[in-house]
């Protein structure tokens, strides 16, 4: 896809992040933008941002860990739009810590975001795409997290190892029906989003039990100083939006934003292709 002009886009986590860049960037190439978000509030801010662009927008709120909802989502861009032309499925959340620590509640509320949120937003808007038979482009969040993974954060790799499987399967599965639906994986390093403070934006079924005694952990307190420190000092969030589109231009399917992971993502294939045990030495080296 590389004309943007009058098409329509749809964007979950549009309150924050890079979902608000991926906004803005609709909005510089004259799309018609719909933006979806948990957080009422995140989700007018943007709103009003791009009407101050000039921008044809609808924002309708969405929980996209709700299947219902994210279809709702789909029939309103349709009922108000009439078509839809690019989806970025971007909502995610993160909790750190080893998965024998962190409560269930939170691994479920990790999967149901960052897993079933993409399947549900590709459950609802390939048919509609399938249907038009144009061009269009569905890019999906995952992380530089789904390519490599830590010791630290076991369901947030998990998540987005699945988002990349997920994605390449679909992928696919267009190609055999030789659909006009061309996909990427955004899988980007540490960017300076507000990605640290998921709670935030916790649907009342995940909310977090005071009583729960990870929530005083030392495992949880210094996982949470960990990742503000790696969002704080990672590369400007105005610096995505751009690659990202380019990528879109010319129908690339991996997107990465960070090369010095490179050489550790081809180690890992190496290590797959020679048995190797994976070693936390890379960690300190």
């Amino acid at each position: 896809m590389n004309e943007f002009s009058g098409k329509v886009a749809v964007i979950t986590g549009a309150g924050n992040g890079f979902g608000v860049e991926f906004a803005k960037a609709c909005a510089n190439r004259q799309m018609k933008v719909v933006l979806a978000d948990i957080r009422e509030d995140d989700l007018q801010k943007t709103e009003r941002l791009l009407k101050e662009m000039n921008c044809d927008v609808l924002a309708v709120p969405t929980d996209v860990s709700i299947y219902e909802q994210v279809a709702q989502l789909a029939t309103k861009t349709i009922e108000h739009f009439g078509q839809v032309d690019l989806l970025f499925n971007n909502a995610g959340v993160v909790v750190p810590g080893p998965v024998w620590e962190i409560p269930m509640n939170d691994w479920d509320w990790i999967m149901s975001v960052n897993v079933n949120g993409i399947a549900y937003g590709l459950r609802a808007f390939i048919p509609i795409m399938l249907e038009q038979e144009t061009a269009c482009h569905i890019v999906n969040t995952a992380s530089i997290a789904g390519l490599l993974t830590t010791p630290s954060m076991a369901a947030y790799h998990t998540s987005k190892h699945a988002t990349v499987a997920l994605s390449e399967s679909v992928n696919y599965a267009m190609q055999a029906k030789q659909a006009n639906i061309k996909l990427s994986v955004f899988c980007p390093g540490f960017v300076q989003t507000n990605l640290h403070h998921s709670d935030d934006y916790r649907p009342e079924r995940f909310k977090i039990n005071p009583s729960e005694p990870y929530y005083q952990s030392k495992t949880f307190l210094e996982g949470l100083k960990r990742a503000q420190h790696v969002i704080n000092t990672g590369i400007p969030i105005d610096s995505i939006s751009q690659s990202v589109f380019t990528a879109i231009e010319e129908e690339r399917f991996y997107i990465l934003t960070h090369p010095k992971y490179n050489p550790m993502i081809g180690k890992r294939v190496k290590d797959m292709l020679e048995g190797v045990i994976p070693s936390v030495r890379i960690f300190s080296s």
